[in-house]
């Protein structure tokens, strides 16, 4: 119940911060072009706090944080007096309603620049994306890819964190061929892979892209013993204790690994198990009964403990900060990184090169704010931004009933010389709600699946 709080309330606050953004954007070129606008809402549905200014803008927040909208006064939609006809929408020039459309998204863009900027400046915790394992006859290992190896470069794109190693992969999703670049500590030079992916299979619900093609990060050892055990859990329910080594589960042997062990405890959720431990120089032997929890569409058993594991190497940790000078362009960069990794999802989903089984929807979302929230503040900024850019994105969709539909018929209208007839632009809303209303749906149900 508390997970679910602190999801929402993380959800609310970024959904809140990105609609007034977005909404701002309309409202401040609006303005700029001398267009009335008589209300600036938050949300949909009754007001729970509103305010009118001097020039008669109506500002609201509502209860249903889902959306928002600057409602502008429009000759088509409203009665207006004589002498406000050239505050309206429509009386303006189609540069003029084409820019105050188009400043939505583009205040989108602009706020995941200074998000990423204050996150570079502030500094994010991160690891080098240096190969823990190789799995045999993977992807990776046919093309002779290495453990301990650093990941450096991907289809010509600098890999500095895992988080870049994944951007990368998932960019080339579809693609025959990928080539990748590695330095191993023993040589300053790096070595070139060809990888065949022809072949890869990338189902993101069960796995990402970095496993997917054969690849462990790199993790400090694991050792074969107890030192946090959950309160209220199966563990303590079971009497083990802070220290004890596991020898076996139902007489098969974990052989001092923790891995075998934990393997061993998943596969028996809700039922009875007997566990043996050495436990100060003696054998104990207890029973268990691990709880269940869902991953990857299957149940597996959770006892709620961990173990022991040797400290991350400094030389592979390093602060992902920069300057204030630096930091500006390294935010453009990543900004529009992810604007082209995010058409380039959108065309493979059109081709059939990512499923649409890969679409998240609010209830994702939400679970994704919660997290990086909990994480921190550099984690939410990072958060936004992504967000940020996808809501902007999402927006420039060539879809009537977005902005990005509208801005269709306005370019028409630049080219012919006149508006799109009333009665093709209904046609046209409709089919797009449709269209908008089947989009949601899809990823609200991959949503609920994934739970």
């Amino acid at each position: 119940m508390i997970d679910f709080i602190w999801n929402l309330s993380s959800f609310i606050i970024a959904l809140g911060i990105l609609i007034t953004v977005h909404e701002y954007g309309h409202f401040w070129v609006a303005r700029r072009n001398k267009v009335k606008v008589e209300r600036f809402s938050i949300g949909f549905g009754k007001a729970i706090w509103r305010k009118t200014d001097k020039q008669g803008t109506e500002y609201v927040v509502a209860l249903i944080p889902l959306g928002g909208y600057v409602k502008m006064l429009d000759e088509r939609v409203d009665e207006v007096a004589p002498q406000d006809k050239d505050k309206t929408f429509n009386s303006k020039t189609v540069y003029q309603r084409i820019a105050i459309v188009a400043a939505g998204p583009l205040a989108n863009f602009v706020f995941a620049i200074f998000a990423f900027y204050l996150m570079f400046l502030l500094g994010m915790p991160s690891v080098k994306p240096i190969v823990g394992e190789v799995t045999p006859q993977s992807i990776a290992a046919k093309g002779q890819i290495t453990s301990q190896s650093e990941i450096v470069e991907i289809a010509g794109q600098a890999t500095r964190d895992w988080q870049d190693v994944n951007l990368a992969l998932v960019a080339n999703i579809g693609e025959p061929r990928l080539v990748i670049k590695t330095v191993n500590k023993d040589s300053a030079s790096a070595v070139s892979h060809q990888l065949d992916t022809r072949d890869w299979q990338f189902s993101p619900e069960k796995t990402s892209a970095i496993e997917s093609i054969g690849l462990m990060p790199f993790r400090p050892k694991v050792h074969n013993e107890i030192v946090v055990i959950a309160k209220d859990s199966p563990a303590e329910r079971a009497g083990l204790k802070i220290g004890d080594q596991p020898i076996s589960v139902n007489g098969i042997a974990v052989n001092n690994q923790w891995q075998i062990f934990s393997e061993q405890i998943k596969q028996f959720p809700n039922q009875e198990i007997v566990i043996e431990v050495k436990r100060e120089g003696r054998i104990e032997q207890l029973t268990a009964i691990p709880d269940s929890i869902e991953r990857n569409e299957q149940l597996i058993g959770y006892l709620g403990l961990a173990s022991k594991s040797d400290p991350y190497p400094k030389e592979y940790q390093f602060e992902l900060s920069y300057g204030p000078i630096d930091a500006i362009s390294q935010s453009l960069d990543k900004t529009w990184q992810l604007i082209v990794l995010s058409f380039k999802m959108i065309g493979k989903l059109i081709t059939g090169d990512v499923s649409v089984k890969n679409l998240s929807g609010p209830i994702s979302i939400a679970q994704g704010a919660g997290d990086h929230a909990g994480y921190g503040l550099v984690y939410f900024l990072g958060f936004l931004a992504l967000i940020s850019i996808n809501l902007g994105i999402i927006n420039l969709l060539p879809v009537p009933v977005l902005d990005g539909g509208h801005l269709v018929y306005y370019v028409i209208e630049l080219f012919t010389g006149r508006p799109v007839p009333e009665k093709i632009q209904e046609i046209g809303f409709k089919f797009g709600t449709l269209a908008l209303l089947g989009l949601m749906s899809i990823a609200l149900f991959n949503d609920l699946s994934r739970l």
